[in-house]
Order: structure tokens, then C-alpha cells, then sequence
């Protein structure tokens, strides 16, 4: 499928510069957001994937679709005061300044196989806090999913695990 021509550029949002991937073309598109999932997950189905991760808002969207077809848990990764329960933090640093991620105390039980899925891979800052949330928590980060991939960015400077994109720039 040609996701590509599905995601439109918007300039200069959310400030001057930068050009933001729009992709929400893909999940109005119930036959592209269905097989987008269903991509990610074959990728990693044969990896014994216990639990899906995913940080809010956008990775929620792909994220669930990817855990229940491989029939994983899923765990919501948020800002802080989000969850309703006991959580671990994790900050971590931004173009300006820092931001601070949470999940549950006892999202992730050692020993689990934790696939992390996202709408898009910028820097890989915010799944290198997620990532050191899982193995604080004993779990193995597997490997990270997403609809696409800024490559330019070098994510993989931040991540030490395999990215796996549909879209790449």
C-alpha cells in the first residue's frame, strides 16, 4: 500500500521550520489504517511479543490495533498525572528542555517481550525513555514499529534496538 500519498505535510507546524507528517490520512482510510497495523505486526509476529507500549497520544492509535492482533497486552505510556495507579517516571530531554513519561508500577513483569509502537519516529528520544522504563521494570524491548520513520534525524543515535517503519524520509 502507498501510505505515503496518504500523509500530507503541513509547514511550519508546530513552529517555523519544522514540517509536520500528517497521518491522520492513513487512519481515515479504514483499509490503510487496518493493514498499516497488521504490518507492523507481521514484522514482529514471530518475535513472542507479550505486551505493546505505545506513549499518547498519536501511538495509542496504531499501538492497540498492533497488541490486539498479536494478541499482546498493551500498556499506555503518558504524561505525568495521566494514570490512575501507581507509576514509574522517566525523564528526558527535548530540542528545549526536557519531558517526563509514565506508565504503571506494574506495567511490564520481567521476563516480558515488549514491542513499542509509534505513529513517527523523529529523534528516538521519547522511545529511549520508554525503552529504559521497560528494562527498569525487567522487561526486553524487542524492537519499535511505526507508520514512519525520519531517518534524517538519526534515531537509531538514541535507540539500541531495531526500528521497523512503513514510511521512510
Amino acid at each position: 500500500m502507498d501510505y505515503q500519498s496518504l500523509i500530507r505535510d503541513i509547514p511550519d507546524y508546530p513552529k517555523p521550520g519544522i514540517v509536520f507528517k500528517d497521518l491522520t490520512g492513513i487512519w481515515k482510510d479504514p483499509l490503510a489504517h487496518q493493514t498499516s497495523a497488521r504490518e507492523i505486526a507481521d514484522h514482529f509476529r514471530n518475535q513472542r511479543i507479550t505486551k505493546v507500549a505505545a506513549a499518547e497520544a498519536r501511538g495509542f492509535i496504531t499501538g492497540s490495533l498492533v497488541a490486539a492482533d498479536l494478541g499482546a497486552g498493551f500498556l499506555p505510556v503518558r504524561k505525568p498525572g495521566k494514570l490512575p495507579w501507581e507509576t514509574i517516571s522517566e525523564t528526558y530531554d527535548l530540542e528545549y528542555g526536557t519531558d517526563t513519561l509514565e506508565m504503571h508500577i506494574d506495567a511490564v513483569s520481567p521476563g516480558d517481550r515488549v514491542l513499542l509502537v509509534d505513529d513517527l519516529v523523529a529523534t528516538g528520544g521519547t522511545l529511549a525513555a520508554v525503552v529504559r522504563m521497560i528494562r527498569r521494570q525487567g522487561g526486553e524491548a524487542v524492537g519499535v514499529g511505526a507508520l514512519v520513520c525520519l531517518d534524517f534525524l538519526r534515531p537509531g543515535d538514541r535507540l539500541d534496538i531495531p526500528v521497523f517503519s512503513l514510511v521512510h524520509y
